[in-house]
């Protein structure tokens, strides 16, 4: 397994390996040791699943506020997204930015985003399926997110604003700007 970071303090790249022969591959998608070894030391206790029938649909930015703030491990099973993880972190040299990483089931890639980090994702292929890992159960009173968006962001989104399939939840969250300060850098933190 290949851990790499990907731009972001504390956000990674997991590449694991596929060994390929006349049947197809064999793959160890998840190591609990080869994470540790990298630095990643979540427990998870929660997989999600999600499923989108159509290429541009937008999911995002979620986060989980304090105390049920959740580390995310994201890999995609079916088809390809664009996903992005951006810097909730206040005090973080990269409050604010984003690194985005295109995920597809051919490549197996995974994106690892620490506690602080928001997730977004745009499918770019339709029948995409993303599971993802996290470190905390789902808690609706801290479901929380930033819009997906916001100018101030300078994402390089792959789809139009009048395009993008949402949700109406997913319309309505607060610009980067309006947020409020759930989350604290610490220089001991991933």
């Amino acid at each position: 397994m290949l851990i790499t970071e990907a731009g972001l303090p504390g956000v990674y790249v997991v590449a694991p390996k596929r060994h390929h022969d006349a049947r197809g591959f064999f793959s160890e998608v998840f190591k609990q040791s080869a994470l540790r070894a990298a630095g990643i030391q979540d427990s998870w206790v929660q997989d999600n699943h999600s499923y989108s029938r159509l290429a541009g649909t937008v999911r995002g930015f979620h986060f989980q506020a304090p105390p049920h703030a959740q580390a995310k491990l994201v890999r995609v099973t079916r088809g390809a997204v664009l996903d992005v993880a951006l810097d909730l972190r206040h005090g973080s040299p990269t409050f604010g930015r984003h690194v985005a990483v295109r995920l597809d089931a051919e490549s197996g890639q995974q994106l690892y985003l620490p506690v602080g980090v928001a997730h977004g994702l745009c499918t770019l292929e339709p029948d995409t399926e993303v599971i993802y890992k996290v470190s905390q159960e789902y808690a609706p009173s801290h479901d929380l997110g930033v819009r997906w968006d916001d100018p101030a962001l300078g994402i390089a989104w792959p789809v139009s604003a009048e395009a993008a399939q949402l949700s109406e939840k997913d319309r309505r969250h607060p610009l980067l700007a309006d947020l409020p300060r759930y989350f604290e850098h610490s220089e001991a933190a991933p």
